[in-house]
């Protein structure tokens, strides 16, 4: 298998162990209480993206979210072809993750993994907040990965960083900042409402968590993990 196509299948997996095991997490606090379930998705998402790092980050980079590709390719780390090869993979990952969920439960459980507004939440608040809390990740994914001094705490630094966001968004937005993680459930749930909220405020965010990170290191030594 060439280095790209292990890169393209480290994608395929990672994102595959984030949207399955985040999924099932979201299931498996269905029954508990509101506050509870919070905790339980938000450490089910990070622990399982803290996993998928783990297990195939070193081989593409442990991107598994488009939003991290579009800035890693705004940042000069990688080529159109490949981001675009990687949106692919994610996406299909994404899809194979909740298919999975779909083969062990009902079409009916993949709908309720789904991201949606909270109550009250109008859809340009939800906007707003996938795109700013998508910002502040990604500062935090571009910083960590090209600091020396951060290299050997960068896969939990950034898992972390994910599971504050989720416990600050879900009643709100059901936490994305992810569009494959929102893309997968979505077709395989058949519930696309919104959908596009949970694909365009990530990119967005992506660019703007880009911006801070220019604004903060520019002129700092630095030093790449890559």
């Amino acid at each position: 298998m060439s280095p790209s196509a292990r890169r393209w299948l480290a994608e395929v997996l990672g994102t595959y162990v984030l949207v399955l095991f985040g999924s099932m997490a979201i299931l498996a606090g269905t029954e508990r209480s509101s506050g509870t379930q919070i905790i339980v998705v938000a450490f089910g998402f990070g622990l399982a993206l803290l996993a998928g790092l783990y297990a195939f980050g070193e081989v593409s980079g442990g991107h598994y979210n488009p939003a991290v590709s579009l800035a890693m390719l705004i940042d000069g780390r990688m080529s159109v072809a490949d981001f675009a090869a990687y949106v692919v993979a994610q996406v299909g990952g994404a899809l194979l993750g909740s298919i999975t969920v779909l083969a062990a439960s009902s079409r009916e459980a993949v709908a309720t993994t789904n991201t949606v507004l909270g109550p009250n939440v109008e859809a340009w608040e939800g906007f707003l907040l996938e795109a700013l809390f998508t910002a502040f990740f990604l500062a935090v994914v571009l910083k960590v990965t090209t600091s020396a001094s951060n290299a050997k705490t960068a896969f939990i630094g950034i898992s972390f960083t994910l599971v504050v966001i989720y416990l600050a968004l879900v009643p709100f937005t059901g936490a994305s900042v992810n569009p494959a993680r929102s893309i997968g459930p979505a077709l395989v749930g058949d519930y696309n409402a919104d959908l596009w909220i949970y694909v365009i405020a990530p990119l967005v965010g992506a660019v703007i968590g880009w911006v801070l990170y220019k604004a903060v290191t520019t002129g700092s030594e630095e030093k790449s993990l890559e």
